[in-house]
Order: structure tokens, then C-alpha cells, then sequence
């Protein structure tokens, strides 16, 4: 007689069951990761800008968006399984997220051609707490072999010590004879052009404690009104907003949500003070300057109307501005250089701080149209 094998509640002998295969756990994890990673882009394009505690998820660097879609989608073309699901996972978040990956695509447009004689050389520098730190002839060379017809600085001001003092400045104004010098708080624009109108602008709703902190808190984007000749006025917007975190707390630290609360406080009111003005100005505009804000940030949403990047002048096909210092990584463009219509953009590139600061200074050749 023979014995049958016992039956399962699912009707199927123990010896026919066959183990999941190990094989199968890859894809499954691969799937998973695209699947989060699309919705992680999703949220971030809906979310970044608009709530505070998203500034600390903002500082991911911009090249994630393009290089985890493509290790994902190279995922999928190794994988068996799943492959068609991962792949269609990751093209949706590379395409959700391609803006926010800080690639230049604009770059093959190569600028608005050959520059005219009138052309004004334009550099915008973070300086580094200025020249703090024994730095003052390494930064007065850099300024100097820059030639620039405008300077616009920021961080005139020394993070450790008291200064920069009187004879600073007299520094400074010495090194360029004939040149107009206008400082507001940490801001410094040197022209060569006469300045016939300088404005700090005031951002009214700052919360009070920073109003009342002194200039370098106070004001954050200056603003000079230069004579191009003919009768043409060009505004030039010198900024630096504050940083968004400190790297000097931690994720478990009470203090590093406490200081995403006051830098966004900080940040919106410059932003608005910004958009008011250049809304109001009548003149063409060239915007340059330390933004704290990288491709991948929402908060670029709130720079004025009527600007364009003027990156389409620029070679490089991932800008990176910072950090410029050894140890750290380049993955970050934190400054910005942007234009009205009325204003052509013969080049655009980012320099060498030469060790003198951890951002690297943006140069620029520029001129007015009809001129």
C-alpha cells in the first residue's frame, strides 16, 4: 500500500515548497530605493523653501538629484527582477529632480558673443571674514590681479577678533586710487564708475534682537547705482544672506533646530527687501553675491522676476562655488550671479580664492545692450 504524502493547508506537499531565493532580496531592496528616492524628490520640490526645518535636508548636494537615478537605473540593468519597475523608479526622479542638480545646461550657449570696448569687468567675492588671520597681502594680491572695473565683497568683518578698524579701510581705498569705495556693514563695493546712488537696503520685518545686533546683521544686500556713460545708469546689487544651519551642532542638538528657525527669520525678510526693490527699480540690473542658497534649494524661487543666471556665459557644466578649501568637497554653488534683459553676459566663470577664503570669487564681463 502506498503512504501519501501529507498535504498542506495550502494543498501543496512540503517537499514541492521551494524557498524564497536570495537573489530576489537585491531587487526587492533596489525597488525600494528608487521608490523612496522619487518620493523623496517629490516632497523636496514640494516642501523646500516653504518650511524651516527643510533648510537642514536642503544642504544635500545638488549632484545627488542626477547621480542616485542613474546608479539606481544602473541598478536596474544588472538586476533580473524588478528591472522594468526600478527603471521607470529612477527616470521619474531623474527627470522630477534634473533641475535641482545644479548642471549647467545652459552652458552651450557660450554668452552674449564678443565683449565691446565699453564691457565692465565684474568681481564678486565672499572674502572670508576679510583678512583675518595674516591674510592681508594674499587678499589685496588677488583683488589686484583680478583688474576688475567693480568689486563686490562681502564679509567685511572679522569672525575672532575686533576689526576690521579705520586703517582698514584706509588700506583698502589706497589700493585702488580713483576708485569709489561704499561699505555697509559687511558689504563692500569698489568702482571704478561713479556712483551716483547707494542704497543698503532696509528689511523692515527682521526680527529685532538681529536689527538691533548692528550693521553687519542688518543689512544684507547693497545696492549701488553706477554711471556707465551716455546717460545709462546699471544698479549693482552686492549680497550675502545668512547661512541657513551650523555645522558647529549636531541632529540630536536642541540648538541646531533652534538656529533653523532664527536663519530662516533672518533669511525671508532679505529676500522680500530684495524682490521690493528691484520690482521698483527702473534700471538695468546685475545681482551678484554669496546667496547661502545652491541649486537644489527651493528659497531660489523667491530671487526677483525679470532675472536671468548668468551661468549661459559660463563653461563649466556643474558650477561649484564652494567649498574652496582642502578637505572639502566642491559640490556646492552658494553664489550667483544674475542679470535683467537690458544687461549681456560676454563670460561668466568662478576663480581661485588662492586660500584666502573658502568660496571661490565669481568674475564677469558684462555690458549694456544699445550700447
Amino acid at each position: 500500500m502506498t503512504t501519501a504524502a501529507p498535504v498542506t493547508d495550502a494543498g501543496t506537499p512540503p517537499a514541492a515548497r521551494v524557498p524564497a531565493s536570495p537573489r530576489r532580496w537585491p531587487a526587492a531592496v533596489l525597488l525600494g530605493a528608487s521608490a523612496l528616492w522619487l518620493v523623496f524628490t517629490a516632497v523636496h520640490l514640494a516642501v523646500s523653501g516653504r518650511w524651516w526645518l527643510w533648510l537642514a535636508v536642503d544642504a544635500v548636494p545638488p549632484l545627488a538629484f542626477l547621480l542616485v537615478p542613474l546608479a539606481l537605473g544602473a541598478g536596474a540593468a544588472v538586476s533580473r527582477r524588478r528591472r522594468g519597475a526600478v527603471a521607470l523608479l529612477a527616470a521619474a526622479a531623474l527627470l522630477l529632480g534634473a533641475t535641482q542638480s545644479g548642471i549647467n545646461v545652459r552652458r552651450w550657449q557660450g554668452g552674449d558673443g564678443v565683449a565691446p570696448a565699453e564691457a565692465l569687468r565684474v568681481f564678486a567675492w565672499n572674502t572670508g571674514y576679510w583678512d583675518e588671520g595674516g591674510e592681508t597681502e594674499a587678499l589685496y594680491r588677488r583683488l589686484r590681479d583680478a583688474d576688475a572695473d567693480v568689486y563686490l565683497l562681502q564679509e567685511y568683518w572679522y569672525e575672532r577678533t575686533a576689526g576690521p578698524t579705520a586703517a582698514t579701510l584706509d588700506r583698502l581705498r589706497a589700493e585702488f586710487p580713483g576708485f569709489h569705495v561704499v561699505v555697509a556693514g559687511e558689504l563692500v563695493t569698489v568702482s571704478r564708475l561713479p556712483v551716483l546712488r547707494q542704497v543698503p537696503l532696509e528689511a523692515v520685518d527682521l526680527p529685532p534682537a538681529v536689527a538691533a545686533a548692528g550693521d553687519q546683521w542688518r543689512y544684507k544686500t547693497l545696492r549701488t547705482d553706477l554711471d556707465v556713460g551716455g546717460g545709462r545708469v546699471l544698479s549693482m546689487y552686492n549680497l550675502h544672506l545668512p547661512v541657513q544651519l551650523s555645522p558647529e551642532h549636531g541632529l540630536l542638538d536642541g540648538d541646531f533646530y533652534r538656529v533653523l528657525r532664527e536663519q530662516r527669520a533672518q533669511r525671508e525678510p532679505q529676500w522680500r527687501a530684495l524682490a521690493r526693490d528691484v520690482r521698483a527699480n527702473p534700471h538695468p540690473v546685475l545681482l551678484a553675491g554669496d546667496l547661502n542658497t545652491s541649486p537644489a534649494m527651493g528659497d531660489l524661487r523667491k530671487l526677483p522676476d525679470g532675472l536671468r543666471d548668468a551661468s549661459y556665459a559660463m563653461p563649466s557644466l556643474y558650477p561649484a562655488s564652494w567649498a574652496d578649501s582642502p578637505g572639502w568637497p566642491r559640490w556646492w554653488r552658494l553664489d550667483w550671479a544674475l542679470v535683467s534683459p537690458e544687461v549681456r553676459v560676454h563670460s561668466y566663470r568662478f576663480g581661485d580664492g588662492r586660500g584666502v577664503s573658502d568660496h571661490r570669487p565669481q568674475e564677469l564681463v558684462v555690458s549694456l545692450g544699445g550700447g
